[in-house]
C-alpha cells in the first residue's frame, strides 16, 4: 500500500511523462537563448536552464504527491535539504550539464519515487532528441520517441563479448580497470543517466561507474533498469540503496561507487 498522498506508481509515472516533457522545453527555451553558465562550490556548471526545469517539477509533485518530500538538485544547493522517511522523491532537473553547455544532446531531466531504499519509479527524458524512459517496479519498462508509440523494453543476454557504456565527461582509470575485466565488444562513451536507459533497452550490458554520484542523479535511471529485468550493486556488494546516510547534510545523499548490468555477471572489485 502506498504512504501519505501518492497516487499507485504507474499513474504517477504516467502523470509525470507531461511534466518532464514541460522541463524539457523550457531548458531548450533557455539554450535557444543566450546561455550564461555560473559554477558551484564543488567547480559542477549550472544554468538558469536547471532552476526552471525544476521550478516546473516541484510545482507539479506538489500538486500531485502534496505533502511527500523532494529531494531536489538546485534546492539542495540552496540549502533546502527536507528530511525523509521511507517514501519521497529525487529529482536531477537537468544530468549532464557539461553536455548541455558544449551544446550536446546528452543530457535528462531526471524524477524517482524512492520507498524503503528502493527506487520504484522513474522517468528519463532527453530533451534535444525527444527520447522518453519510464520504469515502474512490477509493471516493466518503456520508451518512447517524441509522439511516437511506446515500446517495451528489458535487459538482454548478453552477447559472447559485451558491450559496455562508461561515462563521457567522468571516466576514471578504476573504471578502466575494472571495464578490463571482461571481454569487451563495443565501449561507448554516454552522458547523463541515459547510461542506465542504454542498458535497459538491450543496447549495451554494463554501466560502471567508479567515481562520485549523489542519488539525484542516478535515481531514475536506476528506476527504468530495475524495471527492465537490470540491477545496479554498490561494488562494496549488495544493491544500490537511497536515503540519507550517516553523514552530515547534502554528502549524505552521496552514492558509493556502484555496477550497473543487465544479465552480465557482476564482478566483485
Amino acid at each position: 500500500m502506498n504512504t501519505l498522498s501518492l497516487p499507485s506508481d504507474t499513474d504517477l509515472a504516467e502523470a509525470l511523462v507531461p511534466v518532464a516533457i514541460e522541463a524539457g522545453r523550457a531548458i531548450l527555451d533557455v539554450r535557444a537563448g543566450r546561455l550564461e553558465v555560473s559554477h558551484k562550490a564543488d567547480s559542477s556548471p549550472v544554468t538558469e536552464a536547471d532552476r526552471a526545469a525544476e521550478t516546473i517539477i516541484l510545482r507539479h509533485l506538489e500538486r500531485l504527491a502534496p505533502g511527500v518530500p523532494v529531494v531536489a538538485e538546485e534546492a539542495v544547493e540552496a540549502g533546502r535539504l527536507p528530511s525523509v522517511g521511507r517514501e519521497f522523491f529525487l529529482v536531477d532537473p537537468l544530468d549532464g550539464t557539461k553536455e548541455f553547455v558544449k551544446g550536446g544532446d546528452d543530457f535528462t531531466v531526471n524524477i524517482a519515487l524512492v520507498r524503503d531504499h528502493v527506487p520504484v519509479m522513474g522517468v528519463v527524458l532527453a530533451p534535444a532528441t525527444g527520447t522518453i524512459y519510464g520504469g515502474v517496479h512490477g509493471r516493466g519498462a518503456w520508451t518512447a520517441v517524441g509522439s511516437g508509440g511506446r515500446r517495451p523494453i528489458a535487459v538482454r543476454t548478453p552477447p559472447e563479448r559485451i558491450d559496455v557504456v562508461a561515462s563521457k565527461s567522468h571516466r576514471t582509470p578504476e573504471t578502466d580497470d575494472y571495464i578490463a575485466r571482461y571481454a569487451v565488444g563495443d565501449l561507448v562513451s554516454a552522458g547523463s543517466s541515459l547510461k542506465f536507459c542504454l542498458v535497459a533497452e538491450g543496447k549495451a550490458d554494463l554501466y560502471p561507474r567508479m567515481g562520485t554520484t549523489m542519488q539525484w542523479d542516478t535515481a531514475a535511471g536506476d528506476a527504468v533498469l530495475r524495471a527492465a529485468g537490470g540491477m545496479v550493486e554498490a561494488v562494496d556488494g549488495g544493491a544500490l540503496l537511497y536515503g540519507p546516510s550517516g553523514a552530515e547534510g547534502v554528502t549524505a545523499f552521496r552514492n558509493p561507487w556502484f555496477i550497473a548490468a543487465g544479465k552480465v555477471p557482476i564482478l566483485s572489485m
